[in-house]
């Protein structure tokens, strides 16, 4: 199998929204919900969406709880989701490697 296969990255991480969700919680223990919509810069529904996805397959732990009577959402990667992600940088990094080892070539 070729270190250049696109099919083996994680469709789910790829999306762009995901992919930066997973990349700020990646150096974090946890963020609160407005903390990621602020770096990712995307609405509280579009972030909503796509912390469900991640959410339902066991990337993310979802933590509500209220400060007062003020809703705080605070997110983690899970153990799952952080193996996830960093096989995905690595096969990301394969194919960028491979990708310029076929170029280097010519």
């Amino acid at each position: 199998m070729s270190d250049f296969d696109h099919n083996q990255l994680d469709e789910l991480i790829h999306s762009r929204i995901r992919l930066a969700v997973m990349a700020v919680l990646a150096g974090l223990d946890k963020a609160e919900f407005t903390f990621i919509r602020d770096r990712v810069k995307t609405t509280d529904g579009n972030l909503s969406t796509h912390l469900r996805k991640l959410e339902d397959n066991g990337y993310i732990d979802v933590n509500k709880r209220f400060e007062g009577r003020k809703p705080v959402t605070e997110i983690a990667l899970s153990p799952k989701g952080r193996e996830a992600f960093e096989h995905y940088l690595t096969r990301l990094e394969s194919m960028l490697g491979a990708g310029t080892r076929s170029t280097d070539s010519q």
